[in-house]
């Protein structure tokens, strides 16, 4: 059979899938039935001589271009992953383009494409996965760009989250490095991540690990990528923000809720608040090698750990140079708590146990003061500085022998007068025990810090409860 124009236009407009075809500068030539009927075009007349950008079909139309020029330059293409607006939807595709020859010129290309949106749609609704980074979105970036056309997306993903696996993530970081392109690598933590597991469920859990992955996505912009170390660990890599100045915009910005960070999620059985701590540093200013530079990451991270979640920390080598993790990472709780009781035991007054116990409820809490209120109702430093406030109604915020609030709005609504002694003094956290004889109350310990949605953790309760027990007796 002899291939005439006739012949080649029955078997492209038998085709299912949208063909076209372009010449050099990737002005579209001609078009199959299929193309036209899926933009709702009566002829091909409208794009005749037109390039993507001027039919803005896509959002982001320079993976596309790039993808073409490849082409034009002898590569083909086979079946990448895009995104293609039509009738004012963005619609997922999957296209393959290869060139077209006269003799050994290159004279234009002919490519095709698939729509996949249902399939796509269907499967994240099935697996309960998201897709943040696509093929398009990944070639921004120079080693992705050489990567993409021999791995497969997937293989790139982490499966449940939609962002860089931890494989990748970690390959990516090695890229930047050896290439010497400056940027800031951030490890993040959620906040009591298996205590939202156990109260919630494990789906809700992984509601909260998408929501986060997809918070600092966007906040990350087109300027950096998201990876999931493992478990509830993130990471970003960040082109953009350097300086510290940049960086504590950004964190700032992170923080602010708008990104799922310090905002409530609402699940079936519950809410929870979501929170994060994050430990950062830049290459090359702060390491010029990856292990020292995750080495320097992870200290942040425990640093932020160790002042009560809820925060980011920077590095500063002036100020974290020589702090080491065995320093910053809490000891046993039960170790505390026996120096405590070893340190109390051989005190008879209150006041004098408190006094003994005080240096080591410090460290183990990780805070500046302690304070105190007896009998009178006073709020009293344990440090003897002469502090002195009103808390002569904070027995109505005591439903249980222990208290902890980030916020304070509980304590307004309950004990105003010992809300106003705390916001007075700058304090905007505070946990509490009550010293409890049998059914006789003898006063309460404070923790009242200078940082606004401290987390409490299960630890820090467990020793000033202990050490309101001890004074007890």
């Amino acid at each position: 059979m002899k291939m005439t124009v006739e012949v080649f236009e029955s078997i492209i407009n038998t085709s299912q899938d949208c063909v076209f075809w372009k010449d050099k500068d990737r002005r579209f030539v001609g078009v199959n039935q299929a193309f036209l009927d899926y933009y709702g075009f009566e002829s091909a007349d409208v794009l005749i001589g037109k390039t993507d950008e001027d039919m803005e079909w896509h959002s982001n139309p320079e993976p596309f271009k790039k993808d073409e020029l490849m082409v034009l330059s002898g590569k083909s293409t086979y079946k990448v992953q895009g995104k293609c607006i039509i009738r004012n939807e963005e619609r997922d595709i999957i296209a393959s383009k290869r060139p077209l020859y006269d003799g050994d010129e290159i004279i234009g290309l002919v490519g095709s494409f698939s729509d996949v949106t249902d399939v796509v749609r269907r499967k994240n609704a099935l697996d309960g996965s998201q897709v943040i980074y696509t093929i398009g979105s990944l070639r921004r970036f120079s080693y992705f760009d050489r990567l993409i056309d021999e791995v497969n997306l997937e293989e790139i993903l982490d499966p449940l989250t939609g962002i860089l696996n931890r494989t990748y993530s970690v390959k990516f970081v090695d890229s930047l490095i050896r290439e010497g392109t400056p940027f800031t690598f951030t490890m993040l933590d959620l906040d009591n991540f298996k205590s939202i597991n156990d109260h919630y469920g494990h789906d809700a859990g992984d509601e909260v690990l998408k929501a986060a992955a997809k918070g600092i996505a966007e906040a990350a912009g087109t300027s950096g990528l998201v990876g999931r170390f493992g478990g509830d660990e993130l990471l970003l890599i960040d082109l953009a923000h350097i300086t510290t100045e940049e960086k504590t915009s950004f964190f700032e910005r992170l923080y602010s809720g708008e990104y799922i960070l310090r905002s409530e999620m609402a699940f079936e059985n519950g809410n929870a608040f979501i929170t994060g701590t994050a430990g950062s540093a830049s290459f090359p200013a702060d390491a010029d090698s990856f292990a020292d530079l995750f080495a320097i990451i992870d200290k942040t991270l425990y640093l932020g750990k160790s002042k009560g979640r809820n925060c980011y920390k920077i590095y500063d080598p002036e100020r974290h140079s020589d702090i080491q993790i065995a320093q910053i990472s809490p000891n046993s709780v039960f170790s505390g708590m026996h120096q405590m009781r070893l340190l109390t035991e051989r005190e008879k007054s209150f006041e004098k146990k408190l006094q003994a116990a005080v240096p080591k409820a410090l460290e183990m809490l990780q805070i500046r003061n302690l304070f105190y209120i007896r009998q009178d109702g006073r709020m009293k430093s344990a440090l003897d500085d002469g502090f002195d406030g009103d808390a002569s109604d904070i027995a109505a915020l005591m439903r249980d022998d222990i208290f902890s609030e980030s916020t304070l709005e509980e304590v307004e609504q309950r004990s105003p007068v010992f809300f106003k002694t705390l916001t007075d003094n700058g304090f905007e956290t505070v946990l509490v025990a009550r010293i409890r004889h049998f059914d006789e109350v003898n006063g309460y310990l404070i923790c009242a810090v200078r940082r606004s949605q401290r987390i409490w953790q299960d630890n820090e309760c467990a020793a000033l409860y202990y050490l309101a027990g001890l004074l007890a007796d």
